[in-house]
């Protein structure tokens, strides 16, 4: 495999998460045209705000994550803020986790074993928090085998799908829910987190770092919309929040329970990969002890859950609009500071600054709608 496909898997696989899960509830409520203009929109917006910070991760020699480049170019405040974005978003991307791959583990194991939500919950975070102290993952499969049998899965969903296809699934929209497709959006588009280690795959042909971007963030595109139309198409109104326990009601047989097995064996390859990152950063970049900084990676999502955050869209919504949008609003000023010192003579555009305000915008809207309900 060339380095271009290798650091294209990777892309890919990073922003194909849990995510994809969220997106059929998210077009029944809202409508699948209303989902497919945000697509169009904040498609293009995410492979922008890519390229910019490929850009950046391209022009600085030094190996940062996103809010080490914050604080070389616009200081330790920025920096602090961008963190505190950053850990925000992985932090809820674990919560997403821990209630999608609860909710899968359930449903493969409560017709045997009986039992709550709330317990495999706590037994999906006890084996994932074992691993991350552990720093394994070598056990789970490497992101090229789970992007190929993901793909699989999906073609094969996609025919099932095709004999129970009603086209009316894909005419209703709901306006009070207009706003609820921004955040889930975002948080199923962003992949920055891994644009640094997809430059160092790359090796000397960095300048390809543009195409894994543009290319990248369209495949995810289609696969997710190619998704929703299978699940909304064919359950309508049985479509779920998870997508898969609708869409086994309605295709009956054992769908359900490979869709419940492979979105847990995605889940939990994901949430140990996040699990390991928010260790490694507060031991590395905040210099905890290690321990400290695997209780803190482990024990912070868990106690969300706890506390009561366990609804899966608002969860992802809220942690894409918020942790997106204020990635995506630093990013201009980090740009407009990475050019003044590295490339003096180029000059920003005035009207990226719109893109902050789309930002702002959208943070405010999804506030209002999680607070609307």
């Amino acid at each position: 495999m060339t380095a271009f496909w290798k650091a294209l898997t990777v892309f890919v696989s990073t922003i194909i998460g849990v995510g994809i899960f969220g997106l059929p509830w998210v077009a029944f409520k809202s409508g699948f045209f209303v989902l497919f203009g945000y697509f169009l929109i904040l498609g293009a917006v995410a492979i922008f705000v890519h390229l910019i910070l490929g850009e950046i991760v391209v022009g600085t020699k030094a190996e940062r994550r996103f809010p080490g480049y914050v604080k070389q170019y616009l200081g330790k405040r920025w920096g602090t803020v961008s963190f505190i974005a950053m850990c925000a978003g992985l932090f809820g991307a674990q919560l997403a986790y821990l209630v999608v791959g609860g909710s899968f583990l359930a449903n493969i194991l409560t017709p045997y074993l009986g039992g709550s939500v709330l317990i495999y919950v706590l037994v999906f975070f006890i084996l994932g928090s074992l691993l991350i102290y552990r720093d394994i993952k070598s056990i789970c499969l490497t992101d090229f085998l789970i992007l190929i049998l993901f793909l699989g899965i999906l073609a094969f969903f996609v025919v099932k799908s095709l004999p129970h296809i009603n086209p009316v699934n894909f005419l209703q929209t709901n306006f009070k829910y207009i706003f609820l497709p921004y955040g889930v959006i975002v948080f199923s588009l962003w992949g920055s987190a891994i644009l640094p280690e997809v430059k160092e795959i790359l090796g000397k042909r960095k300048k390809d770092l543009r195409k894994v971007i543009i290319s990248g963030i369209l495949i995810s595109a289609f696969v997710y919309l190619i998704f929703v139309m299978a699940i909304l198409g064919a359950s309508g109104t049985a479509t779920s929040e998870n997508a898969i326990s609708g869409f086994g009601l309605v295709i009956g047989g054992n769908i359900a329970k490979i869709g419940f097995i492979f979105g847990l064996l995605t889940c939990f390859s994901s949430y140990l990969s996040l699990g390991l990152t928010l260790k490694k950063i507060f031991w590395y970049d905040i210099k905890m002890p290690e321990k400290t900084s695997w209780a803190v990676a482990s024990f912070v999502p868990i106690a969300m859950f706890l506390l009561g955050a366990r609804e899966f869209i608002n969860i992802i919504g809220f942690t894409g609009a918020l942790a997106g949008g204020v990635e995506g609003f630093t990013l201009i000023f980090l740009y407009r500071s990475f050019l003044k010192k590295k490339k003096a003579s180029q000059k920003m555009n005035p009207l990226y600054f719109l893109l902050a305000i789309f930002f702002i915008l959208g943070m405010i809207a999804e506030i209002s709608h999680f607070f609307r309900g």
